[in-house]
C-alpha cells in the first residue's frame, strides 16, 4: 500500500513523501493517526496543488521583503527625544521607538526585527539592521534629535 506521509513519521519518512508500506501498518497506524493519506491520484493532485500554492505564495512574499528593504536601505528616519541640560538623552532609545518611527514613515515592521550594536544614548545618526527574514537584512538609518 501506498501512503502520502502528511507528518514526519520516525523511521519511515519526512512529511511529504510516498512510501510503500504494509497494508495494517498504513490502514491501522499511519492513516487511523492522521499520519498519512493513502496515496490516491486524487489525494496526490491535492498535494501538489497545494505545494504549488504555497511557493507562489512564499515568492509573493519574498518579493515583498526584497522591495522593503530595497527601501528601507534609502530611507533616514528622524526620531525625537527628550534631552538633559547636559545634552544626552534619558534613557536610551528603545527597539519599539524605532519601530514606531519607521511605521510612522510608512514602513510597517514589528520591533523584534530591528537589531542595534550599541545601545543608542546619545543624538546624532545611527546605521540599524533589520532583520525581515528570508536572509534579509537590510541596513538603515536613522537620525536622533533633541525636542
Amino acid at each position: 500500500m501506498k501512503v502520502l506521509l502528511t507528518q514526519d513519521v520516525k523511521g519511515l519518512g519526512k512529511a511529504g513523501e510516498v512510501k510503500e508500506v504494509k497494508e495494517g501498518y498504513g490502514n491501522n497506524f499511519l492513516i487511523g493517526k492522521g499520519l498519512a493519506k493513502a496515496a490516491t491520484p486524487a489525494v496526490m493532485a491535492q498535494y501538489k496543488a497545494e505545494q504549488a500554492r504555497l511557493a507562489a505564495e512564499e515568492a509573493a512574499e519574498l518579493a515583498r521583503l526584497k522591495a522593503l528593504a530595497a527601501k528601507l536601505e534609502k530611507a533616514e528616519v528622524k526620531l525625537s527625544k527628550k534631552v538633559g541640560d547636559n545634552g544626552h538623552l534619558f534613557g536610551a532609545v528603545t527597539k519599539d521607538e524605532i519601530a514606531h518611527a519607521f511605521a510612522e514613515a510608512g514602513y510597517e515592521f514589528d520591533k523584534k526585527v530591528v537589531e542595534i550594536a550599541n545601545p543608542i544614548k546619545e543624538l546624532g545618526k545611527f546605521e540599524i539592521s533589520i532583520k525581515l527574514g528570508h536572509g534579509l537584512h537590510p541596513k538603515t538609518h536613522i537620525e536622533i534629535v533633541g525636542e
